[in-house]
């Protein structure tokens, strides 16, 4: 029967199809190997190319030769694979998931091939084996990379080191303005948070509609202060709750229109305020205070939600006066506003990357009861102390805080995390002090708006390096005792211990080397620091470190690795081709800052281990590609930071590919994992555990969810919450889960899924004996999480006991 022709045609269509497979796969492997090869890439993927040429052309023939050629190849990529990477699971994806599935196909047509032929019953055979070894052997790898603890976590003491917590409320963004983002609270600890379960469900009504849903990012972090919950929406309306039931009190709309969105509709947190010497009950005695994305500044009564007739005008004060020509969006604030002996300090989100002639960073400090401007710091004129001269504005273009402050009463001093002048990517018309006091920690006196101390973080930034977390503000353990300190995280990924009454390092700093060249070589430092403290920053990258869903599209990441410029951390920015900003502007530290637990010493850093892929694109290109400024032809509100921005005024455009990902499937052109939460010891600056966080179930190629509850460790925005319970609550991650994680393991202990993205720092606070937990789950855009409305609470069940 075998020699009918017409059986013999049908029977051999199954290697002849794989044959041609495997010769489309080769090709691709041989041509863009080849070119990988004359980069100085590695040399496997032209040799596995040719081999699987010449499997594919014996197994088109239906011959035997192209399994035995196919089984070489094969071993020799699983040879390669473990050289390059050994047991890495997630390094090992792309380079043998692939591979083994076209091992299956080749067994299963063996029974087709001459001059021998197997059995179906063979075939199946080696099917099943080469699955169980498959399998066998990840959970062999998976299991080999459980993180584990490195050192031991200290015990907890007996109560607060600091005095710096919280009790039973939550009074500032991050828990109070020493931004520990600790809880005293422990009726949920490690024993019972397995039970935990939704309390209530609080739906703000603040969604976007057709033209601001590209824009929606809420990261709210609610207050309760006493019997009431407060909160703000991405579009500024603040929202009063009963915190045990989460019914609604009261409601203010401040009306924001769309256009002033900037990159992201967002309020990270309301301010409180208790009036000094005043009657309890009069109007406004307390206060709820907040920025809004139009740059106003808006008080409110506490306990009715009506604006407060004796702060500016009624209620009001316009941050705009003395700034000058502003379009919508380009000036606006997304955090909460930090509040030092009655002194309201404001910074504003300048959009960044439109032009050189942008609004001005000009910090400002606002009387708590009247709205009075008490002063403003202007670093461009150091000699201003109020608003400018009539027909005059404040320093164009100057370093912005668009971030969170944070205070110590008692020194009065404020602590301002300060970001670039306007555009990120050029410095060659930034004045001496833009560049003495861009990416610093600057501490101003609040009493008088006149700065105490700076610590700058990178000279002459023109990698979007600015200060994005808070400060932390720690009692630092001596031989004499304590010593008022803080902890400043930045998107490198450092962390720098400094002494928080004069801004001297506690811990060592290094100024190291750092690469040259670009388009404005003359303007490159020749070094930056370094903290010998503690850093989040992962090693530099290699060609070894590329990703992808499969050998082809790894082998694209490694010809774009090969063809940029990279030298490692702060390679300058070039216009011919790309280079590789790693870490990324996202972190390392970004917004969501660190955590802090006084009772045991440790720090909780949650961060990102993403690069970015740039290009700065001349003024003429730009210009016909249509990137204009916010007020101009471009016109459009939302959108990913550096993604063809402008930077008018100057002669480059920039274009990011942040967290550098292929256009065809997506992924991350560097392997997992993209972020990850670490414990730190805070006396020695030592990593205690460090793991991933994250779980890969939303994420896969073409924007398909894997739905595989394995952690991978993905991008996340937004900090965590520290209890004496034992517990780090944290959610910020793109699988839309919060979770629960012992702080001495570093384990997860609890988690659930939430309706949306979680990407806000949660809280926790008591109300009548029994312990809450709040999330915002309300999505973010540039995370491509689901965006949504939800407040949700969670306790334990009964009364918590």
């Amino acid at each position: 029967m075998d020699n009918n022709p017409v059986i013999r045609r049908h029977i051999t269509w199954p290697p002849f199809l794989l044959g041609l497979l495997l010769l489309l796969i080769g090709l691709t492997l041989t041509i863009g190997g080849g070119w990988l090869a004359t980069l100085g890439g590695s040399p496997y993927y032209i040799l596995a190319g040719i081999g699987l040429l010449l499997a594919g052309y014996f197994l088109a023939r239906a011959h035997s030769a192209g399994a035995w050629i196919y089984g070489i190849v094969f071993l020799g990529t699983l040879v390669w694979a473990f050289w390059e990477v050994g047991a890495n699971g997630w390094a090992l994806v792309p380079r043998v998931t692939g591979p083994i599935v076209l091992l299956v196909l080749v067994i299963a047509v063996c029974p087709f091939l001459s001059p021998f032929r197997y059995s179906w019953r063979a075939a199946l055979g080696g099917i099943v084996a080469v699955l169980v070894v498959t399998v066998a052997g990840g959970l062999a790898i998976g299991y080999a990379n459980i993180p584990g603890i490195d050192s031991p976590v200290p015990p907890a003491l007996a109560s607060a080191a600091s005095g710096m917590g919280t009790g039973a409320d939550w009074t500032a963004y991050g828990g109070s303005y020493a931004a520990q983002r600790f809880s005293p609270l422990k009726q949920i600890d490690v024993s019972n948070v397995a039970h935990l379960e939704r309390a209530w469900t609080f739906h703000t009504g603040d969604l976007p509609n057709e033209r601001t849903k590209n824009t929606y990012g809420a990261e709210t972090t609610p207050l309760k202060i006493g019997d009431t919950l407060y909160l703000c929406t991405p579009k500024n309306i603040m929202i009063a709750l009963d915190p045990a039931t989460g019914t609604q009190r009261w409601r203010y709309d401040p009306k924001v229109p769309d256009e002033n969105i900037p990159y992201t509709a967002a309020c990270r947190g309301v301010a409180y305020y208790q009036v000094p010497n005043t009657d309890p009950n009069a109007a406004c005695s307390a206060r709820i205070i907040e920025g809004t994305l139009d740059a106003r500044v808006i008080a409110v009564d506490a306990k009715t939600g009506e604006p407060c007739a004796g702060f500016g005008q009624n209620g009001i004060v316009d941050t705009t006066t003395g700034i000058g020509e502003h379009a919508p969006g380009m000036f606006s604030i997304t955090s909460a506003p930090t509040i030092v002996r009655g002194v309201i300090v404001v910074g504003h989100q300048v959009l960044d990357g439109q032009k050189r002639d942008a609004p001005s960073g000009v910090i400002q400090g606002y009387d708590a009861v009247t709205g009075t401007l008490r002063w403003a710091w202007d670093m461009g004129k150091p000699e201003l102390n109020g608003l400018p001269p009539e027909g005059q504005t404040y320093t164009r273009g100057t370093p912005n805080m668009w971030t969170t402050a944070s205070g110590d009463e008692a020194l009065g001093l404020v602590y301002l995390p300060l970001g670039l002048s306007a555009v990120d990517y050029w410095s060659g018309s930034r004045s001496d002090l833009e560049k003495k006091f861009a990416t610093s920690l600057v501490a101003l006196d609040v009493t008088t708006g006149k700065p105490v101390w700076h610590f700058q973080t990178v000279h002459n930034d023109v990698w979007d390096y600015d200060l994005g977390s808070q400060a932390t503000l720690v009692d630092y353990p001596g031989a004499n005792g304590p010593t008022p300190a803080l902890l400043l995280p930045s998107k490198r990924g450092d962390i720098f211990l400094l002494n928080r009454r004069t801004g001297k390092p506690l811990a060592g700093v290094e100024e190291r080397p750092v690469p040259q060249g670009g388009v404005e070589p003359e303007q490159r430092a020749k070094t930056q620091p370094f903290s010998l403290y503690h850093t989040l920053a992962k090693p530099v990258l290699t060609e070894r470190d590329m990703w992808g869903m499969s050998l082809i599209d790894q082998m694209v990441c490694r010809i774009q690795f090969r063809r940029a410029t990279y030298h490692g951390m702060f390679t300058p920015p070039v216009s011919e081709g790309h280079s590789i900003e790693y870490s990324g502007y996202n972190g390392g530290s970004d917004w969501g800052g660190i955590a802090f637990d006084p009772t045991r010493g440790v720090i909780v850093a949650n961060y990102n281990d993403m690069p970015n892929y740039n290009q700065l694109v001349p003024r003429a290109e730009a210009n016909k590609l249509g990137w204009a400024p916010r007020d101009q032809t471009r016109g459009k509100i939302g959108g990913a930071e550096g993604a063809g921005d402008p930077q008018a005024g100057t002669p480059y455009a920039i274009n990011v590919n942040a967290g550098w990902r292929l256009p065809f499937t997506g992924l991350l052109c560097k392997q997992p994992p993209y972020g990850g939460i670490r414990a730190i010891d805070l006396k020695s600056g030592k990593t205690l555990w460090d793991r991933p966080l994250g779980e890969a179930r939303t994420n896969g190629p073409f924007g398909i969810p894997s739905m595989l509850p394995i952690e991978i460790g993905t991008p996340n925005n937004g900090g965590s919450v520290v209890t004496a319970g034992g517990l780090i609550f944290v959610a910020a991650t793109t699988d839309n889960v919060i979770r629960a994680i012992d702080i001495n393991t570093g384990k997860t202990v609890w988690r659930d899924i939430l309706p949306s993205g979680g990407q806000a720092t949660p809280m926790t606070y008591e109300i009548n004996g029994k312990q809450y937990l709040v999330i915002m789950a309300g999505g973010h855009h540039f995370m491509e999480t689901p965006v949504g409305d939800a407040l949700i609470a969670y306790a334990l069940p009964g009364d918590g006991g």
